[in-house]
């Protein structure tokens, strides 16, 4: 049991630092270059660089080590140390990649801001998806929440837009912000869509006949489980079984498949859903 403990947190910890990785390389290589400031610690360690040369890794861990011993008094020794490992790290990436990237790889800025948003925001996305945080203005966030009843989304949306227009003190153009704006949203998008898109599940109710051929072939093929439920027709009054299966929604097509094989005339109802949490699904995390 240990060993496969142990194998699972080696594990999870090599995917997020593949992730810290693309966010430090979407930063350094792109956003950094171009002077594009985008939200979060990054952002404030970044206008710190270019206002006085300091070291961007150097500041980031400042600035986070010290809001993670704030946010160990204010909210416990439980705080997470998949969040130190990550600001330890990123710090390091930062520090390593600025050394090695001296120029802008490419001289478009649009380009430069799509791209570095893609990147940090894939990045956050794997490191998110590992039940990890890049700490930040995630911590302030947690802080605020835990004596003013305001959301946390909030919280974080509010100083990434101060973040950002605070830029114009250091480069005195309007263009920058709005490219960091542009940045903020591109990597919004890309930590929901690498985040949710794979986890996102299906709901479907099968009517049909054969429900028993069918639900053995979901069983053995998709290998998920169905549970069948007594119903009956109002129109009709006969007794019918409803198979219900919950599957992820890259699995549905097989189950469509399935029933067009076996079954022309069923009736399906197929609907997306929150969230699925149990054997097979997500664990619920605390």
């Amino acid at each position: 049991m240990n060993k496969y403990i142990n194998a699972r947190t080696i594990r999870t910890h090599i995917i997020m630092t593949f992730g810290l990785l693309l966010t430090a390389i979407g930063w350094t290589a792109f956003l950094i270059p171009a002077k594009i400031t985008g939200g979060g610690i990054t952002g404030v360690s970044t206008l710190i660089f270019y206002a006085s040369g300091f070291p961007l890794g150097v500041s980031y861990l400042i600035i986070n080590a010290v809001l993670i011993v704030f946010a160990v008094k204010i909210l416990g020794r439980s705080f997470g140390v998949k969040t130190i490992f990550s600001v330890v790290v990123l710090s390091v990436l930062f520090s390593l990649l600025q050394q090695f990237i001296t120029k802008p790889i490419i001289n478009d800025d649009f380009l430069s801001t799509v791209l570095g948003g893609i990147l940090g925001g894939a990045g956050v996305g794997i490191v998110f998806s590992q039940g990890g945080s890049t700490g930040g203005t995630d911590i302030i966030a947690m802080i605020i929440n835990k004596y003013r009843d305001i959301s946390p989304g909030r919280i974080i949306l509010y100083l990434d837009v101060f973040i950002i227009a605070s830029s114009y003190l250091v480069f005195q153009s309007i263009e920058k912000i709005v490219y960091g704006y542009v940045a903020m949203g591109i990597t919004s998008y890309t930590i929901d869509l690498l985040f949710t898109g794979s986890k996102q599940s299906v709901q479907i109710f099968i009517f049909s006949k054969k429900f028993d051929e069918i639900a053995d072939r979901i069983g053995k093929e998709v290998g998920r489980g169905v549970t069948i439920i007594d119903g009956k027709g109002w129109y009709s009054g006969e007794q019918t079984k409803v198979l219900l299966v919950m599957v992820r929604k890259p699995e549905a097509s097989q189950i469509f498949r399935i029933i067009k094989e076996l079954d022309h005339d069923a009736f399906m109802s197929v609907n997306n859903v929150m969230g699925v949490y149990g054997k097979g699904f997500e664990r619920i995390r605390t």
